[in-house]
């Protein structure tokens, strides 16, 4: 009997964003409908993400923060680092993206594979967010599955095009997570906070640095041994991204997407999508590359039902 699939998604929770914001917002909602419509996924694999309670988001976060954008007393100065104005649709929807990578996690450790359509949030830090991002989905779930013995080493695999700097500004002292950050080294955060490996690109670089570059990085991740992957698939790489700065094609990303699957389900690691970064103009550009990092997922875990 082949394994249960399930991805998890929220755009169901949206944000009443001023007219010409620069965020994507109709992207995640754009990603589910293309999953359908090209049959990587069927609607029973779709699973809506659970809100996290504050308690678990007090394992990587500030509670008087959590508090805070919960009843919307958030000083001006978070929210303008954040990128969105307040609002209740804006809390629930960040706690919808971090239940959508608890479950993603929860998922994977029972059948390999998971995603979140959502998610990526590796801009917010223990006591503010910034960048697009409330959260931190990655190092909650992170701090979730170490807490509670269900994994002792976990990579985070950061291939997004702006690193990571929530992610290591909450989770880089701890010995029991490798952080991996492949991203543009003049792009934002412009402060970088140090993983435990960073790989900054110049800019322009192509699918042939890139490639090279990760190739490098995944041996020193095997290395750490680690019994669990987060998998951060930014697409913002894409040459068409506008906030990107490199020059990926889609058949780059695709390649790349395979290198880290490829491994994770040659060890036997499960391993877990958050979608990170995506803003081409057009932005069916960005959904398609998230699409087709699911068709390849499709093609490396033929042991679970995509039926």
């Amino acid at each position: 009997m082949k394994k249960v699939l399930r991805v998890f998604y929220s755009d169901h929770y949206t944000l009443p964003l001023p007219e010409g914001h620069r965020f994507p917002m109709e992207k995640y909602g754009m990603l589910r409908d293309l999953l359908l419509t090209q049959e990587i996924l069927k609607p029973h694999h779709l699973q809506e993400s659970p809100l996290a309670l504050p308690e678990t988001l007090s394992l990587a976060h500030d509670p008087q923060y959590i508090q805070k954008m919960k009843e919307g007393t958030i000083e001006n100065s978070i929210l303008q680092r954040i990128g969105f104005p307040w609002s209740p649709g804006l809390f629930y929807r960040s706690c919808a993206t971090v239940g959508g990578a608890l479950g993603a996690a929860l998922s994977a450790l029972e059948n390999g594979f998971s995603g979140n359509l959502a998610g990526g949030t590796h801009h917010a830090h223990f006591d503010r967010g910034e960048g697009y991002c409330v959260f931190n989905d990655i190092a909650v779930a992170t701090k979730y599955l170490l807490k509670n013995g269900f994994k002792k080493r976990i990579a985070i695999i950061d291939l997004d095009v702006h690193q990571g700097n929530g992610n290591s500004s909450i989770l880089s002292e701890d010995p029991r997570v490798f952080l991996l950050s492949l991203h543009g080294e003049k792009n934002y955060p412009f402060k970088k906070v140090p993983s435990t490996l960073d790989i900054g690109l110049p800019d322009g670089a192509g699918d042939e640095e890139f490639l090279s570059a990760l190739g490098q990085a995944l041996p020193r991740v095997m290395d750490f041994n680690p019994d669990f992957i987060f998998y951060q698939m930014g697409v913002d790489p894409l040459k068409e991204d506008v906030l990107g700065k490199l020059n990926m094609t889609f058949e780059g990303l695709k390649e790349r997407d395979r290198k880290v699957l490829e491994l994770a389900a040659r060890q036997n690691i499960p391993v877990s999508l958050a979608l990170g970064g995506g803003y081409a103009k057009p932005i069916d550009l960005s959904v398609r590359a998230y699409a087709n990092t699911y068709g390849v997922a499709r093609e490396i875990f033929t042991d679970l039902d995509w039926s």
